[in-house]
């Protein structure tokens, strides 16, 4: 991929999936999430100081209002500038397997503690049926910023505005936001060029997995997605998942099984 590749619109495959948090999720829980995200997303864009950060000043507001812990919320902040509540600085640690049905998957988790965090990812992947094995040719590594839409400002606006910016791919989608993918390197360089030039609000910044088209799998039914609902329930008994990437796709299976997997996996 280079900074030249062609750019498209078209409908985003995670916009129906982008604030469902799942079905087995409590009401609280989602909530504190999206706090959380706003919290950290918004030190990581300008600084950790409420009080020369106005965006993360509201964030705060908000989740103060509804009854976040201070813990929570200093754990955000801390996050946003890479380190533990504790101080400790966070290290990223990325794990590639291959599980039952041919799926790959690529999963990233932020820990204090690299060797227990492989040990217990390890133990999950094991238990799932599978192996970790390299698997990141089966996909690209891509910046990826999502963009709230704004009144007035239409899908041609944001697609000249990421090819001044240098993005490889827009997506628009079907409420009015926008994702824009980037080469790794330019991520926060173009999201900060594109929100200035539109006045639009950075909704998400992150560096992503992105599955190759050609080698995409597609599922066989609802037992493949019960089975991959099954490993990320083994991984949620580990802490500091930031994202799983897998090259599935719904193939057989029924709708809301797969909406409902799509959901689980954006949660993380």
């Amino acid at each position: 991929m280079t900074s030249t590749a062609a750019l498209r619109s078209g409908h985003s495959k995670w916009a129906t999936i982008k604030h469902d948090k799942g079905k087995n999720d409590s009401a609280k829980t989602k909530a504190r999430a999206a706090f959380s995200h706003d919290i950290a997303l918004a030190t990581k864009l300008y600084g950790p100081e409420p009080s020369q950060n106005p965006r993360l000043a509201l964030a705060i507001d908000k989740a103060k209002k509804a009854s976040m812990p201070k813990a929570g919320i200093d754990a955000a902040i801390a996050r946003g500038q890479g380190i533990s509540a504790t101080g400790t600085a966070l290290e990223t640690v990325t794990v590639e397997a291959m599980l039952p049905a041919n799926v790959a998957v690529v999963l990233e988790f932020e820990t204090d503690n690299r060797l227990r965090t492989l040990a217990d990812v390890r133990n999950a992947i094991k238990r799932a049926g599978g192996n970790t094995t390299p698997v990141g040719f089966l996909f690209e590594r891509k910046g990826r910023v999502a963009f709230k839409g704004r009144d007035g400002v239409t899908a041609d606006a944001v697609l000249d505005a990421a090819l001044e910016a240098g993005a490889l791919d827009v997506l628009d989608e079907e409420d009015g936001d926008a994702i824009v993918f980037t080469d790794p390197a330019d991520t926060k360089s173009a999201a900060e060029s594109i929100s200035k030039a539109l006045q639009l609000e950075i909704d998400a910044m992150d560096i992503v997995w992105d599955p190759i088209e050609d080698t995409m799998v597609p599922l066989d039914g609802n037992d493949a997605v019960a089975n991959l609902n099954r490993f990320l329930d083994m991984l949620g008994e580990v802490t500091g998942a930031q994202g799983l990437y897998m090259n599935a796709t719904q193939g057989r299976a029924d709708d809301g099984a797969w909406a409902d997997l799509m959901a689980r996996v954006a949660s993380l």
